[in-house]
């Protein structure tokens, strides 16, 4: 009798298990009672030289979150962090910049920690297999997946939307109001990472309803930087352009989009209408209150924790979520007579 068949038995998770056999405080009355009738009936005698040997162990699992100023990743790390710690694993937590190297930002923190697996908080979409060389636990990409890479798919998992579908989306809800100059402001068109695929929805969606693409309706402001993303719509609006609508590819970038807009006399959305993606708590506060496509954030890093979690434990494999998002319909759009 082991204490997978103790899992099984109750139907629980070989962590939880373990959990209650170190006699952890964040495991449910109703389910302590359940392992331990399970561990009576069952006749389970834990042998507590292995149980000093993997508690001995460490218990790290690492978090990755690649970019200081994204408030989406941010809103995600709590949700993982909760998730980590109720399946008895400790987070190990490291923020970097935009262009800082996730990969190997990893690579030091496995070697430090101890960790079992890693949790990548956006990244890029184009890992190669010699630069994943330099990991050797499990890791699942959150928000995100290897588009421009090589990795085959059972090298590692991901949960992520689909982003050029998501901003295309977003454009054809713009041009279903009636708008046919859409600007569009962005991090980076060529960074392999999610400006570059909702860069490509919204060129698409302009393309299929006939509708040609002007560089100079397009600001790129190279970060999740606000000041950036202000003062990039602000020349775009000194500019004089006759655009009717913008789609900002974050919800962040949307509110000093608005803001950047009302301070040039352009009002949202009378003069502008403002479309996002992300789904930020934040911006139901905003003046209008922002229109945005919601990411599925928290069922994203309890997918992330869960995958990883039973890669580790070797009740699962590797797999990939694709999840869609849901339009919050705000005060930000106008219909066009």
């Amino acid at each position: 009798m082991t204490i997978k068949d103790v899992a099984a038995h109750c139907g629980v998770s070989v962590s939880t298990v373990s959990r209650v056999l170190n006699n952890h405080p964040d495991v449910r009355s109703d389910v302590r009672e359940r392992v331990l009738r399970a561990i009576r009936e069952c006749g389970y005698v834990p042998n507590n030289s292995a149980r000093a040997l993997v508690t001995s162990r460490s218990t790290a699992i690492g978090v990755v979150s690649r970019g200081v100023d994204n408030s989406f990743l941010s809103s995600l790390i709590r949700v993982v962090s909760r998730q980590i710690h109720q399946r008895g694993y400790t987070m190990v937590l490291h923020q970097i910049a935009t262009q800082a190297d996730e990969i190997q930002a990893a690579a030091v923190l496995q070697r430090e920690k101890k960790l079992l697996g890693v949790i990548f908080l956006g990244g890029r979409f184009n890992y190669t297999d010699e630069e994943l060389r330099q990991l050797t636990v499990p890791f699942v990409c959150c928000t995100y997946t290897n588009t421009f890479g090589n990795l085959a798919k059972d090298a590692y998992s991901s949960v992520s939307i689909q982003d050029e579908r998501e901003a295309h989306k977003a454009v054809d809800y713009l041009i279903g109001h009636g708008h046919r100059r859409i600007a569009v402001l962005l991090d980076d068109p060529a960074d392999n990472s999610i400006g570059q695929l909702r860069f490509q929805g919204y060129r698409q969606a302009l393309e299929e309803h006939g509708l040609p693409y002007d560089p100079a309706l397009a600001v790129f402001t190279g970060s999740y930087d606000l000041r950036s993303a202000y003062e990039g719509v602000c020349a775009l609006a000194e500019r004089g352009g006759d655009f009717t609508a913008l789609l900002a590819i974050s919800d962040s970038l949307a509110i000093a989009a608005i803001k950047a807009l009302n301070d040039r006399g352009r009002r949202v959305p009378q003069d502008c209408s403002v479309v996002a993606i992300d789904g930020l708590d934040i911006t139901n506060y905003t003046v209008p209150t922002l229109t945005t496509l919601c990411q599925p954030a928290e069922e994203m890093a309890c997918q992330s924790v869960q995958m990883l979690t039973d890669i580790i434990e070797g009740t699962g494999s590797h797999r990939h979520l694709l999840m869609e998002t849901v339009l919050r319909p705000g005060g930000s759009v106008a219909r066009l007579a």
